[in-house]
């Protein structure tokens, strides 16, 4: 039985191609797709979305969220993303409109309508996922799990101790993580082991339907915009970082992936820690554990995973 789920995204390259997963496997049931403002604008990441979902021939709402962090403003990732948020790759306007319901609106409707708990799987800022659990605290028990991809236990990408997702909207995370929600925290740990290395781009550009063509193309600009110096070793080549695409791997595939049962809590208001996902690894703080932190992952498998389901779309 195919699991209920609501994909919270910010497309973003990665985010695009954790879309492609999602609607793919036969293992989740894609009930709504609801977008934040986060890598680009949130004009930019739903019309992104949106044209995403087009290409791919699949019917799905996509709801417009959240145009800016809880409490910040939004710092888009031109470097990462381009102007558009999903530069590289040419894609068709979309074949359909936006839903005439909020993110909000139509998240809850989802949650209150389905007869099974739903897996909600954010892959940019909380802020969408915020809102929803502050204003519905009523249906908190109709969430099965909260699959995200945020955070760190060792190190940052923002900054030297945050994570992009996390530090871009901390106080929602903060909320988040608070809310007794069963949650998988797939953060860079884990997501800079699950890296597609550019000879295997060209397993996708080889795929006769239209789909690995194009995820080959936005791998290409992706790889290309996000292997600084500091992340590779001397002489060693760095992969593509498919960070995104963990978190709807874990909800197809759980067992891919090491985690480890941990206390969770989000810095709000550190000067030099700013998002910081604080990992209470070594159980210091005593308190009770709240998320499935994953460190490692079968990346062969994960790479499998991938292939196998892009080669279904069109």
């Amino acid at each position: 039985m195919s699991k209920a789920v609501i994909l919270d995204c910010d497309p973003g390259h990665d985010d695009a191609i954790a879309i492609m997963l999602a609607l793919a496997s036969d293992s989740l049931d894609v009930r709504l797709i609801t977008v934040s403002a986060g890598n680009s604008s949130i004009e930019k990441t739903t019309l992104n979305a949106m044209k995403v979902v087009s290409f791919l021939g699949k019917e799905v709402e996509v709801a417009a969220g959240a145009i800016k962090p809880l409490r910040r403003e939004v710092q888009p990732d031109i470097e990462t993303h381009g102007e558009s948020g999903l530069d590289g790759p040419e894609l068709p306007a979309p074949s359909f409109l936006l839903s005439s319901r909020t993110a909000l609106e139509a998240q809850a409707a989802v949650l209150r309508e389905s007869e099974e708990k739903v897996t909600i799987i954010p892959t940019g800022p909380l802020t969408n996922v915020a809102l929803l659990l502050s204003a519905h605290p009523e249906l908190t028990d109709k969430i099965e799990r909260i699959v995200l991809m945020g955070g760190a236990c060792f190190g940052g990408n923002w900054l030297p101790d945050a994570e992009f997702n996390i530090m871009i909207d901390p106080e929602a995370a903060d909320i988040v993580f608070r809310s007794g929600v069963p949650i998988t925290m797939c953060g860079l740990d884990v997501t800079l082991k699950a890296q597609i290395f550019p000879d295997e781009f060209e397993i996708f550009r080889k795929m006769t339907n239209k789909t690995g063509p194009l995820v080959a193309e936005l791998l290409d600009f992706f790889h290309k915009s996000t292997t600084p110096p500091f992340m590779a070793e001397e002489g060693h080549e760095e992969g593509a970082h498919m960070h995104d695409i963990c978190a709807v791997a874990w909800a197809i595939a759980p067992e891919l992936f090491v985690t480890k049962n941990l206390n969770v809590q989000i810095e709000t208001e550190g000067r030099l820690t700013l998002g910081c996902t604080v990992v209470d690894y070594n159980n210091v703080f005593g308190l009770s554990p709240n998320a499935d932190v994953c460190f490692d992952i079968d990346r062969k498998g994960f790479l499998q995973l991938l292939i196998d389901n892009i080669s279904t779309l069109l």
